[in-house]
């Protein structure tokens, strides 16, 4: 776990700094860093692992800089990066950035944001005049931003409907008021209706100029001629006067308590401390004895086995003068979450008394050493790392950091636990779980509401970008993996990556326990999942997790494992993993504590109203007996016993249901050698089973409302059943109607309508999930309780209107191009390629089906797409299910 700084940076002191290091464009062949004349600090770096760049602007202004009563300015104006600047309006920028396939969306936190765009390599400049053209200028047309306050309200509704936000909220309020500190980027309803153009024009003007920003490049690039694309870009826009910065002064912690209702399945306690912010020199100390408090091998996390909570840890965040951290644990509803406050306070102070075990503190340096090598595993991940080091620490690099934990001792991290965890200032809170009120069977969308249909305007794009009008062509994979299975008929995918000296490990054994679980013995699979945790038949809980430790490795086992470790431990983490998969402890002390601390969450998710909207909605779509609706109670959960447990293992986890991933930093032959030494002695048993669920009938339309007290807004999800599987020919037609929809923001068609000209939404998204034996469509969508049905009359309308005529060339071509030209974006994660094989392997596909996906999109016409959703999209035909502060009768 590491404190996540969010805050003002060291940026007199950091600006000199990188002016000393890069005065000439110094650079190491893979880094480049220049300051240009206008006061913008540039980096650039190399990183090969796919065809793509991230370009990141850091504005170095954030929440600390808002007006006073204007707590969301900063926030404010990050939307209204989105609407436009001049000479590239709203809808032109969201039609090139899909045009390209790209991904684009930003950040604000308390002192920095952040606007980062991934695009396919050759479109570096077209992503810098981008971001130059929204540099220089913002429209913030008094218009404009009466549309966007409806969206960043909703945002604002979203946010505060969430328990775990607001206790967030509460605690920055408790630990840090009369200072910047104490409130997030988020802002307010109210101060939101204050806010005018003029007010948001006058902070792009005092906030957004070049010398108060750092633009970092990540990708495929050549770091010289990339340097010379942002000077060609960037280097005429003017520096500006850089308006002076709020002063941070720290006041005397006192203790106070937290309350909350929540709408979670369980409760939580939390006790929560002040830590060294980064600016100090114990800021490495405190990143150690926050990982070291949140060890498994912990006295935190001990209380999990011990059967006196369901989750514990620890976790915080930095800003420059402080950080905070705080201990959590769960609890299930109706426990004593004092109780617990109690015991984690017992266990701080005795941290804080007795000293910090040695041993986990070289663990903690280890894991923070190895991370700071995973993160090189995607482009994205890279151009934050460097953003967060330089713009929001004020670093050099992200290696100051690692330098920094390498110096630290034990004795370094035990005086920061005296000096800052002390429970007499301790901020604690208590998060108790209300029932939800019963569901209620409503009448539905009435159709109550009328929209004009209006025809779709494609952005004329200005003349520089034409050349993202060409037609997308096939893109070649880069990703080309060894695909064999062994003969215990495992199936092993190998991908080598050379891109950093670590390896991941992903798995998946193809299950359902649905279909597999003994009548009567529903949550079986639950208990297993939560006992893999506990060790292996040779090492018990903390020897299995020490282990790991000593190689910097992370693993978990289960119907879906992975394993992350450095190069140098792959053999030694792979043994690990199977003898947690094949051969786990299954102790029985801890099999009755995870028995009793299962029905205890099963009992609180039968009562959440998050979990009563899912059940609902799939009663609703699905016919009786099938076996998407088995549900565990607290009594099938307590009826088993450990030789269930065991007896399931044995039935589900078997080597020809079973697929590894292994890419990284190894040879095909290594990774054969490796997985064959510990995975091919294990052996299937008997017929292989079914997991594939049976196809089902179209579902009736019907609608329910969840009450829930803990929201502001409601969560309305529209789903229906689909006769349609992955492998029907019509799939591709249907993926680029969706992808007309949304996926694109302001150049499709829902976001336009729903968020762009009525303000009604946040976020929406429309999502086609076609498996080997049904489907599904569903569209998603959050707003003010009266606002249901006017949204809902969108997106029907929109549904017909994809049904009654073909959709526009442009819009095709933009759907087709967002869907091919994101293929290379696929790839610029180790993740990503990791998560995209096994999905392929698990749904029976060729591994080169993204190429023959792209084909199939390309050779699409508006008219197969027009009949596509005419004989599968049902626009009357949803399950509407709503969760909200109403029941909407």
């Amino acid at each position: 776990m590491r404190l996540k700084p969010t805050g003002i940076a060291f940026f007199a002191a950091a600006a000199l700094l990188f002016a000393a290091v890069s005065a000439m464009a110094s650079a190491n062949g893979e880094v480049v860093r220049a300051t240009l004349p206008n006061g913008l600090r540039v980096v650039i770096v190399r990183n090969a692992l796919a065809p793509v760049v991230t370009t990141e602007v850091n504005y170095l202004a954030g929440s600390n800089e808002a007006p006073e009563g204007f707590p969301g300015m900063a926030h404010a104006q990050e939307h209204m990066m989105f609407r436009g600047s001049p000479g590239l309006s709203a809808s032109q920028l969201s039609t090139i950035v899909a045009l390209l396939g790209g991904e684009f969306n930003a950040d604000t936190q308390q002192a920095v944001t952040q606007y980062y765009l991934t695009v396919p390599v050759d479109a570096l400049e077209t992503a810098l005049r981008i971001e130059s053209i929204r540099m220089r200028a913002v429209l913030d047309a008094e218009k404009l931003w009466r549309q966007e306050r409806g969206a960043i309200e909703q945002e604002v509704a979203q946010d505060l409907s969430d328990p775990e936000y607001v206790f967030y909220t509460r605690l920055l309020a408790a630990l840090f008021a009369g200072t910047p500190y104490a409130h997030d980027a988020l802002g307010t309803r109210p101060s939101f209706q204050k806010t005018t153009g003029a007010m948001l024009k006058k902070f792009h003007k005092d906030w957004y100029g070049p010398n108060n920003a750092i633009l970092v490049v990540v990708g495929d690039v050549d770091p010289g001629r990339a340097l010379a694309a942002v000077k060609r870009h960037f280097g005429a826009i003017p520096r500006r006067r850089v308006p002076a910065r709020p002063e941070v002064r720290l006041k005397p912690l006192a203790p106070r308590l937290i309350e909350l209702d929540t709408d979670m399945p369980n409760g939580m306690a939390a006790v929560a401390y002040r830590l060294p912010g980064f600016e100090s020199p114990d800021f490495a100390s405190g990143q150690i004895l926050a990982d070291v408090l949140d060890s498994p091998r912990g006295n935190l996390y001990a209380l999990v086995p011990e059967g006196k909570a369901l989750s514990a840890g620890f976790d915080g965040e930095a800003f420059p003068k402080a950080a905070f951290g705080y201990a959590a644990a769960a609890f299930p509803r109706g426990g004593d979450g004092a109780v617990l406050v109690a015991a984690m306070k017992e266990i701080l102070e005795g941290y804080a008394r007795n000293g910090i075990p040695p041993d986990l503190v070289e663990a903690a340096k280890r894991r923070e050493i190895a991370d700071a090598e995973f993160r090189k595993n995607s482009v994205q991940g890279l151009a934050a790392a460097w953003s967060q080091a330089l713009a929001v620490e004020g670093r050099n690099s992200p290696d100051d950091d690692i330098e920094a934990i390498r110096k630290v001792t034990a004795a370094d991290v035990n005086r920061v636990a005296r000096e800052y965890l002390v429970n007499a200032t301790a901020v604690t809170a208590l998060l108790t779980p209300r029932p939800s009120g019963a569901p209620v069977s409503t009448k539905g969308f009435r159709g109550g509401e009328s929209f004009a249909r209006r025809p779709s305007k494609q952005a004329r794009l200005p003349a520089w970008a034409k050349e993202v009008t060409a037609a997308p062509a096939v893109p070649a994979l880069r990703v080309k993996p060894a695909d064999v299975t062994l003969e215990n008929g495992l199936r092993l995918i190998v991908q080598p990556e050379t891109i950093s000296r670590t390896v991941i490990v992903s798995g998946r054994v193809r299950s359902n326990a649905g279909l597999q679980a003994p009548e009567g013995k529903e949550g079986i699979d639950r208990i297993l999942e939560n006992l893999f945790p506990y060790g292996t038949a040779a090492l018990d809980r903390l020897a299995f997790q020490e282990a790991l430790d000593n190689i910097a490795a992370t693993a978990s086992a289960g119907t879906s494992f992975f394993l992350r470790v450095p190069t140098e431990g792959f053999e030694r983490g792979v043994e690990l993993l199977a003898e947690n998969l094949l051969r786990p402890a299954l102790p029985e002390a801890a099999f009755r504590t995870v028995r009793e601390a299962t029905a205890g969450s099963v009992e609180g998710e039968l009562k959440s109203p998050s979990h009563l909207s899912r059940r609902i909605l799939r009663a609703r779509l699905y016919p009786a007996g099938d076996p998407m609706l088995r549900q565990a109670t607290p009594a099938t959960v307590r009826s088993l016993s450990l030789d269930d447990v065991r007896a399931y293992h044995d039935n589900v986890f078997r080597p020809d249901m079973t697929t590894i991933v292994v890419i990284g930093d190894v040879t095909v032959d290594r990774a054969k050698a490796v997985i064959g030494k510990y995975f091919e002695g294990w052996k299937s048993a008997g017929p292989r089973p079914g997991t594939d669920p049976p196809p089902v009938p179209d579902n009736a339309p019907a609608a329910a409302a969840i009450p829930d007290a803990s929201r502001v807004q409601d969560e309305v999800t529209l789903a229906e059943t689909l006769g349609l599987t992955r492998s029907h020919p019509d799939y591709y037609a249907l993926q680029v109607g969706t992808h007309v929809l949304a996926g694109a923001f302001y150049s499709t068609r829902l976001y336009r309508d729903l968020r762009e000209e009525a303000g009604l939404v946040y976020v929406v998204e429309a999502v086609l999930d076609a498996g080997k034996t049904r489907g599904t469509y569903a569209v998603f969508y959050g707003c003010d309780p009266p606002d249901v049905s006017k949204a809902r009359a969108i997106v029907e309308r929109n549904l017909r209107e994809m049904q009654e005529s073909p959709v526009s060339p442009g819009e095709l071509l933009q759907a087709k191009a967002l869907l091919v030209r994101g293929i290379s974006l696929s790839e610029s994660s180790v993740d990503g390629i990791a998560g995209e094989l096994l999905r392929l392997s698990q749904d029976d596909l060729p591994l080169d089906e993204p190429l023959r996906a792209a084909k199939r999109y390309l050779e699409t016409t508006p008219e197969q797409v027009q009949a596509a959703f005419s004989k599968w999209i049902r626009p009357a035909g949803f399950v509407q299910v709503i969760l909200g502060p109403e029941t909407n009768p």
